[in-house]
């Protein structure tokens, strides 16, 4: 009988345990509560998920911007390479050893290096106005 009696003791302290923390919780009208709850939940849901897209919206907005500043990074450098290759690249010319026959005429080349030659001016260049003298 000494068990009964312990166990029984030990559910009744638990049930007022919970019942005190319920009341602590929700105060005394419990079941209007819940309701206040529920959206408590809603706005703080929501609340996350905004957070969450706005996140997302920005670091899609930096890898955007991180990638056109890569790019534009690789553009310049082609750029610079087209305008003045490295020294070091052996020309590509025919050597006269392996042509036996005549020489080529001066022309147009068709390599894939840029002559030296001045560049022709494009036509948003061109456009520049003129200072008059007065």
């Amino acid at each position: 009988m000494a068990r009964d009696y312990d166990s029984q003791l030990l559910e009744s302290v638990a049930v007022r345990r919970h019942r005190l923390r319920d009341a602590l919780l929700f105060g005394a009208q419990r079941a209007r509560r819940t309701a206040d709850e529920r959206l408590g939940k809603v706005f703080a849901g929501i609340a996350i998920a905004s957070v969450l897209c706005a996140g997302c919206i920005g670091w899609s907005f930096i890898q955007a911007t991180l990638a056109k500043q890569k790019a534009e990074q690789q553009r310049q450098q082609q750029q610079q390479q087209s305008l003045f290759p490295p020294a070091a690249e052996p020309s590509k010319s025919p050597s006269p050893a392996k042509s036996p026959g005549p020489s080529t005429p001066p022309g147009p080349s068709t390599s894939a290096t840029p002559s030296k030659g001045p560049k022709p001016k494009s036509p948003q260049t061109s456009k520049s106005p003129k200072p008059t003298a007065s």
